[in-house]
């Protein structure tokens, strides 16, 4: 299992820039382009009552003032990505997708 850490650091490699935030305090000025995510769910794998396996689940959110950004095609590439939606706010486009890391 990954680190928290190393997905910063895979992600920061994919987007091309520091602009990667983990759960930012509402008062935080991003910069965009940015991906902003979070912890969402834990998924445990059970046997003889015990947890022998746990696979994070993090919500990503790539910002951008452009509708296509390059880097939800490389997100899409890593193991257990999928897109959920898309949607404006604020004139910033938000595309959500899940990742278990």
């Amino acid at each position: 299992m990954a680190s928290r850490l190393e997905l910063q650091s895979k992600l920061e490699e994919l987007l091309g820039s520091r602009n990667v935030y983990y759960q930012p305090p509402e008062s935080f000025k991003m910069e965009y382009p940015a991906i902003r995510y979070s912890k969402s769910n834990i998924r445990s794998r059970f046997a003889n009552n015990a947890a022998y396996s746990l696979l994070r689940c993090y919500e990503l959110v790539v910002i951008d003032k452009k509708p296509d950004n390059g880097v939800i095609n490389e997100l899409l590439q890593l193991p257990y990505c999928s897109f959920n939606r898309h949607y404006k706010s604020d004139n910033l486009n938000h595309d959500v997708l899940t990742l278990y890391y």
